[in-house]
């Protein structure tokens, strides 16, 4: 890193002349269709002036008379080199070279895509992946995909976390267009915060990730882009009605301001009110709730001057009720008449990014993000009182240009963090106040051909956690054909929410007890930890169809974590780590396009999650050491009049599961070591009457598995047993749902 920083303190960046060529690179098929490649590699012959070409296939070049061969490249693609005698612009088709045109054209559309060419362990989520579930938002966009683990916290109020590489959501940097944005007060109910039609794609990044946002991701990065309103339908409707009673509504409505100025109002509304209790033991089997939620987005494009830029606005109620099925919040509202709990969120959005590309030197480019949100949430759960104000304020610049040549690319920036906390948990009162200011260095090195790689070191001051710095390194290599192999090792450090983040501790009698060990932070120490990863992907051909593999191993070692002990059954407690603790993850996924129009994927996971608690070196409770995953996706040919049908599925089978220490339990309310095994599976056909309009149908756990008592003394709600935290599988069982979606282009 000192000698990276050495050569930019002495080498200039290299100008160009305002000559260049410009083009698109495509994929070779029978129609001459234009299905972009990108990330293809475009360079000038025996020269170190390149570029790779962007997602919409293009690139531009600088120009002079000296070069006159230009070689295209790209992974699973012939290599051509074509003679340029002057400045312009290029439409060139590369053809695959196992010459399967038909093939080519369907892999180019995989709904899930990851890339040969980047550093990072990164995989994109498209719209059409999204659209293979239901995705009413963001918490459950991830059902199709098995990277992401998806279960709900606790057995009252329906809240779903995810997991990667075995660790909770705290531990992955969810972001909404790069700025992070479930963190904080809004970690418990964050993803259910953002609707899933509002999300163009997901960028999913196992391990550390990239510093340029930041210093907290620890297990991964998942940044979520928006739909924008020059590119999105004019108007979208999206109807929604399940069996369980839970309807839903989404609307976009797009127009264009002026030649420059486009603008979007995106509403979102949901709503349940049904008493369900499938299991009859007293309780809902998922809460009560309506939100509303509301963004109005604007966009200013200006191509000449290579300006793009977005402001946003959003406004969320969200309201839950829960508890026993005669809960009255009117007249029962933290009594022992009826255990029950209520959760009110209002929170208040402002954000805008500014991007600016030099028309001259396009690899010189400038961005600005800002971000305030507001979140307030009041809430009780039984006799427990849990009151939380937020005021977010985060700015990032960064800079983007090259050293010598397009083959070294770097970033640096700086950014600054505000973020103030009012709690009141039961008769406490915590308040802080955490700031951060910091700077960040990233150089990317691509030789165009075998090797990228990416290595970032940012600095930081933080007025509680102190001065540290964060280094990350990923690197990609091209062992063989369509082949990537890839390593990295990161540093992540964070202060921990810890009431925020484990809101199902309130709706238990536990005591709560924090271990004051003199930290800045409710007393405790911040979180560090490393993440070490391999992962290898293959491309290859299978009775003459595309598909590929992927191996993955990743490692987290915590030098310090804020442990979460429930291993007394009256209890939860919060102490800092002493002795080990890691997340050992191993995954095996392959993707295959059997015939025409129908893909598969299937995967295993294996898991070693183990954390040093007071009473012993233990696995991580619910977290199975074994899942199978497995997806199919069948869609018929596009008819002329744009009719189809679609149909996916889902399995996951979860080994058995810990569950945490109940021996000291009376034997009524003992549960036995582990939980059972567990297999669901999800359905959807959808039916394309044209691009204007189409319906669809579906079940969520259609075998109807549901986990029997999944509440802890629910016969006395108010004694010192009750507990709804030992949730490992669904409560309400089967789940059926229809809806369309109608749009103007």
């Amino acid at each position: 890193m000192k000698n990276i920083l050495y050569i930019l303190l002495i080498v200039p960046l290299l100008t160009f002349s305002q000559e260049e060529i410009s083009g698109m690179i495509m994929e070779a098929n029978n129609k001459k269709e234009h299905i972009p490649l990108a990330g293809a590699n475009v360079y000038w012959l025996n020269s170190t002036i390149g570029t790779v070409t962007d997602i919409d296939g293009k690139f531009t070049l600088p120009y002079s008379k000296e070069y006159t061969k230009l070689v295209i490249s790209y992974v699973g693609f012939k290599t051509d080199t074509i003679t340029v005698l002057e400045p312009k612009f290029i439409n060139y088709w590369l053809q695959s070279t196992d010459n399967l045109e038909e093939v080519t054209v369907t892999s180019r559309k995989q709904s899930t895509a990851k890339s040969y060419l980047k550093a990072t362990n990164t995989f994109t989520v498209s719209r059409d992946e999204l659209l293979k579930a239901a995705c009413c938002n963001l918490s459950e966009s991830f059902e199709t995909n098995p990277s992401i683990d998806v279960n709900f916290a606790d057995a009252v109020t329906g809240t779903r976390q995810i997991k990667m590489l075995g660790l909770t959501s705290p531990y992955i940097l969810i972001a909404t267009e790069n700025i992070p944005s479930i963190r904080g007060a809004s970690q418990a109910f964050g993803l259910s915060f953002i609707p899933g039609t509002w999300v163009e794609s997901i960028q999913v990044t196992k391990g550390a990730g990239s510093v340029v946002n930041g210093y907290e991701s620890i297990a991964g990065q998942i940044n979520t882009e928006l739909v924008k309103p020059s590119t999105d339908d004019k108007l979208f409707v999206n109807l929604y009605g399940a069996s369980s009673e839970r309807l839903e509504l989404n609307t976009h409505i797009n127009t264009r301001v002026t030649d420059k100025w486009d603008t979007g109002i995106y509403i979102h509304g949901n709503t349940h009110q049904q008493h369900h209790d499938v299991n009859n033991d007293g309780f809902l089997d998922m809460p009560l709730y309506n939100q509303i939620n509301v963004m109005n987005r604007w966009q200013y494009t200006n191509a000449e001057k290579g300006l793009v830029s977005f402001i946003n606005f959003k406004f969320l109620n969200d309201e839950k009720q829960t508890g026993q099925l005669n809960f009255n919040p009117d007249i029962d509202k933290l009594t022992t008449n009826s255990w029950g709990g209520e959760i009110d969120t209002k929170r208040y959005e402002i954000s805008a990014k500014l991007g600016y590309v030099n028309p001259e030197i396009p690899y010189q480019s400038l961005g600005v993000q800002v971000a305030f949100s507001s979140h307030e949430q009041d809430s009780y759960f039984g006799l427990n009182l849990y009151d939380i104000k937020h005021n977010s304020l985060y700015t990032n610049a960064i800079y983007n240009s090259i050293i010598s040549d397009s083959r070294h690319k770097i970033k640096t920036g700086v950014s600054y963090t505000y973020d103030h906390y009012d709690e009141f948990v039961n008769t406490l009162d915590y308040e802080r106040t955490e700031n951060s200011v910091g700077a960040f260095f990233e150089y990317n090195y691509d030789n165009l051909e075998k090797l990228n790689l990416t290595a970032g070191i940012r600095i930081d001051h933080h007025n509680l956690l102190g001065t540290f710095v964060t280094p990350r390194l990923h690197l990609r290599y091209t062992t063989w054909e369509k082949s990537a192999f890839r390593a990295s090792i990161g540093r992540g450090k964070r202060s921990a929410n810890i009431f925020a983040e484990n809101q199902n501790i309130f709706s238990t009698s536990r005591a709560i007890n924090v271990v004051n060990a003199n930290g800045n932070i409710y007393g405790l120490d911040p979180e560090i930890a490393w993440n070490y990863g391999v992962s290898l992907l293959q491309g290859f051909n299978l009775f003459g169809r595309k598909a590929d593999i992927t191996l993955d191993y990743y490692k987290t070692d915590f030098e310090n974590q804020v442990v979460v002990d429930y291993e007394n059954p009256t209890e939860v407690s919060f102490y800092n780590l002493q002795g080990e603790s890691y997340a050992n993850s191993f995954q095996a996924e392959i993707n295959y396009n059997a015939f025409e129009g129908f893909d598969l994927r299937l995967a295993y996971k294996f898991y070693e999650v183990k954390t040093q608690y007071n009473s012993g070196k233990l696995d991580k409770p619910l977290i199975p050491k074994h899942r199978f995953f497995a997806n199919v996706g069948y869609k018929t040919i596009k008819k002329d009049n744009g009719s189809q049908w679609k149909f996916d599925t889902t399995f996951n089978w979860l080994s058995r599961q810990r569950f945490s220490s109940t021996i000291s339990n009376p034997v009524q309310y003992q549960l036995p070591k582990y939980t059972p095994t567990l297999a669901t599976l999800n359905v959807q056909l959808t039916k394309v009457f044209s691009p204007k309009f189409e319906v669809y149908l579906g079940g969520e756990n259609i075998t109807n598995v549901r986990q029997p008592n999944p509440i802890l003394g629910v016969d006395d709600p108010f004694g010192s047993n009750f507990d709804t935290t030992f949730v490992y599988g669904p409560i309400f069982g089967s789940m059926y749902y229809t809806g369309l979606r109608f749009k103007i282009e």
